[in-house]
């Protein structure tokens, strides 16, 4: 079950009296961070309440909370906001001593207190507040949703909003979201707008959800690839309208070739999709989203290695001589496309 959900089914009068919201998934994260808030009725007014942003707030003052008797009724929620001091991020709020007495506190935490932590990111399972929490406490994780999870997630939101969609809209809906929970949940709100009837149809999907420059980039790949190069350079002189830099466009180009490289390496080394995330995650010492393997696997299939190898040798050389002022750029960026188109 994702975040979200789990949050759904919490209640103000049956909260346990620890409960902790963590996760590396940025988007989903904060949508989870807003869904507990409302779902719990914060009101920074209201004195059955004390909020405390942990990167800039006073320990001591923490604890009185914690510990103190609430005034107007049978508990009070205390909610201790940016714990960071949980996660594996490098920054530290608390010293050494009041972590210890912090501690102290969950091994015998106040009954009429209902403590609400939230901290993004990572929690770091090696330090015992930690290993407090996952005895004691409801840990509720917005970490990175399975495909299945998501998919079930948005199209039971879908209905919620009274979205009517083919299967076909759906997974287009679902690609120009690059299947980041934030952006799904964004671009279903718009659309409940857009159209009143609830009936969305792909023309729907191109005509109201924005391309990114992913999207458009994409796009350009599969018409260089295509040779369609009059359809290229069309593309590519809207692009600079908007402002984008060749610099950027071979960036986001020589990323995406290097991936279509990268994972087809692997493939032929005999490695599963999940093993692709993983050895890529190990390789570039950070997370690999699987939702970008799993395209790039798609879209790369049939691309023979020498092809993929030439490609990101141009772009890196292209890249280069752009940056030394070799040529104008435009002129080596038209050069680098038709290069590609040709090969």
């Amino acid at each position: 079950m994702i975040a979200i959900e789990e949050i759904k089914k919490l209640n103000r009068e049956k909260l346990g009296l620890l409960t902790v919201l963590a996760g590396d998934d940025t988007g989903q994260y904060q949508l989870a961070k807003e869904a507990i808030f409302e779902q719990l009725g914060f009101d920074a007014s209201d004195l059955t309440y004390a909020y405390f942003d942990m990167s800039e707030s006073d320990y001591g003052q923490v604890e009185m909370d914690l510990v103190s008797l609430p005034f107007f009724s049978d508990q009070k929620i205390v909610i201790l906001d940016y714990f960071a001091d949980l996660t594996t991020d490098k920054k530290r709020y608390l010293t050494d001593e009041e972590l210890k007495l912090f501690e102290a506190y969950l091994e015998q935490p106040s009954e009429t207190t209902r403590l609400i932590i939230c901290a993004s990111g990572k929690l770091d399972s090696k330090r015992r507040l930690v290993k407090l929490i996952k005895r004691d406490g409801v840990l509720i994780e917005a970490s990175e949703t399975k495909e299945a999870e998501l998919r079930n997630y948005f199209q039971k939101e879908s209905k919620r909003l009274g979205l009517e969609m083919d299967s076909g809209v759906f997974e287009r809906l679902l690609a120009k979201s690059n299947l980041d929970f934030s952006e799904m949940t964004k671009n279903l709100l718009f659309l409940s707008s857009y159209k009143k009837d609830g009936r969305i149809l792909l023309e729907d999907i191109e005509a109201a959800i924005p391309k990114t420059l992913q999207d458009n980039l994409f796009d350009l790949i599969q018409l260089l690839l295509a040779k369609k190069m009059d359809e290229a350079r069309n593309l590519v002189k809207d692009l600079r309208l908007q402002g984008e830099d060749e610099i950027k466009l071979i960036a986001v180009l020589l990323n995406q070739f290097r991936m279509f490289l990268q994972v087809q390496l692997l493939v032929r080394e005999g490695r599963g999709e999940q093993q692709i995330v993983g050895d890529l995650s190990d390789l570039l010492g950070r997370k690999v989203n699987p939702y970008q393997v799993k395209f790039a696997l798609r879209d790369s299939r049939g691309l023979s290695l020498e092809f993929l190898k030439r490609v990101v040798a141009l772009l890196i050389e292209t890249d280069y001589q752009i940056k030394t002022g070799v040529y104008d750029k435009d002129y080596l960026f038209d050069i680098a496309m038709i290069k590609i188109a040709a090969d």
